[in-house]
């Protein structure tokens, strides 16, 4: 099982510029409105969780997380840090 992060926009290279801040090198997309990246650690996506969260207002994204297959979550301001308490509740080591 495995964790999966996609990242949506309306405006072309806000994904790209994203990744690239929160990467620190150079990240070239097939589809500049999308990216999707899959996580065999769980906890690891709480570090663009957090990144995200932080830069929210310099970026035109939406992010959407899925735990479990099917069920995807938007990860906002509102329940970001809720989302990461409970990867590391849920994920404990």
């Amino acid at each position: 099982m495995y964790t999966v992060v996609n990242l949506y926009s309306t405006k072309k290279g806000e994904i790209s510029k994203f990744l690239c801040d929160f990467f620190g090198e150079d990240v070239q997309l097939e589809n500049d409105l999308k990216w999707e990246k899959k996580y065999d650690n769980s906890i690891e996506i709480a570090d663009i969780i957090g990144a995200f969260i932080d830069n929210n207002e310099k970026y035109t994204i939406n992010m959407w997380i899925s735990l479990d297959e099917g069920t995807f979550i938007n990860v906002t301001n509102d329940n970001a840090d809720e989302l990461i308490k409970y990867l590391y509740e849920r994920y404990p080591y």
